[in-house]
């Protein structure tokens, strides 16, 4: 049963299964930081296909398979699948599933996707609409710059508030408790779906702070009805504000009094380090997706981490409305994991 708290926040009473996950991630990804903890690092970025939008499917197809494998699920298990990805009409996810023979929900909430699908996932299993369901996102730096920017040869600069679109996926499979195995750890236990906030950012290479906004106006609203101080999560992460957006959500919080640095980090700032030149950090659907499916839920895995809030933050924008001059809209919908026994 699905009961609402406060304003917005959802609570699961039958508490939805994070059953598996998995990440798969590009060449220059796995060189980052976290490159040791994704259960796949491609060794080119091709991924052996003939475009670069190919190449995203199959690394999406990876993280789905891995995940699947990892929870002893079969394709056919599934009662629906929800993906998304950057791409104009969602091409790269429906390309990774259109021999799956499973229902199909393509998601589009840029950077907030995976986070999207995670909440929508977990509303269909605790409804009873689906056994069994799959979250994934995915994104690639090079099908990204052909779409939103400019063809990689033309060598365009970059300015220091751009963030880098992962090559990146990842994927999860929720279920109702009575398709998985007694004691599984890891729960959905709260979701809160985003409004959109536009306060007039028109600049495409700055995401960071079309998004904050947003990821201010969920974080406050999940607090709020949870009558919760971040004290109470081991973790608060966003994906993908990168360390301009991260700063000026910290900023907006501290004015109302609300001190989350001692525990948030950001999927855009965790996933590069300093010296691999992706100026703000990190952004794309598959940024947030394959940390969190990564090293996030690996920490939860291993008792490192309990209590967790995943927030993923998207700029709500194409091609042609940046081209128009259109504002940015910001968007975060946050879900609640914990570890059995938190």
């Amino acid at each position: 049963m699905i009961e609402r708290i406060g304003q917005r926040t959802l609570r699961f009473a039958g508490q939805p299964v994070l059953l598996s996950h998995a990440a798969a991630v590009g060449k220059k990804e796995g060189e980052g930081p976290l490159g040791s903890r994704f259960d796949f690092v491609a060794e080119n970025d091709r991924m052996g296909q003939k475009s670069w939008e190919l190449a995203e499917s199959e690394l999406q197809k990876t993280a789905i398979r891995r995940a699947l494998d990892k929870g002893g699920v079969r394709g056919e298990e599934l009662d629906a699948v929800l993906a998304g990805d950057l791409l104009n009409q969602c091409i790269g996810s429906f390309l990774a599933s259109m021999h799956s023979n499973v229902p199909y929900l393509g998601q589009y909430g840029a950077c907030s996707t995976m986070a999207q699908g995670l909440a929508l996932g977990a509303c269909l299993v605790e409804g009873g609409a689906a056994r069994r369901a799959l979250a994934a996102a995915s994104s690639h730096f090079c099908s990204a710059e052909r779409q939103y920017r400019f063809p990689l040869a033309y060598g365009g600069q970059r300015t220091p508030t751009a963030q880098w679109t992962a090559t990146a996926a990842g994927a999860a499979v929720l279920a109702a408790p009575a398709y998985a195995p007694a004691g599984e750890g890891l729960h959905i236990t709260h979701a809160l779906f985003g409004k959109m906030v536009e306060l007039g950012v028109t600049d495409a290479n700055n995401m960071g702070a079309a998004m904050a906004p947003a990821a201010y106006d969920t974080l406050c609203a999940l607090l709020n009805d949870l009558h919760a101080a971040p004290c109470d999560f081991d973790c608060i992460v966003t994906g993908d504000l990168g360390r301009v957006g991260a700063d000026l959500l910290l900023t907006l919080l501290r004015e109302d009094g609300i001190d989350l640095s001692p525990v948030y980090s950001d999927c855009g700032s965790l996933l590069f380090s300093d010296g691999q030149d992706t100026h703000a950090g990190g952004s794309g659907c598959g940024c947030s997706a394959a940390v969190l499916c990564g090293p996030l839920l690996r920490d939860m895995r291993e008792g490192k981490l309990r209590r967790l809030v995943f927030a993923g933050t998207g700029a709500m924008m194409s091609p042609t409305s940046v081209q128009q001059g259109q504002p940015i809209a910001g968007i975060c919908h946050a879900v609640v994991i914990e570890r059995s026994g938190a």
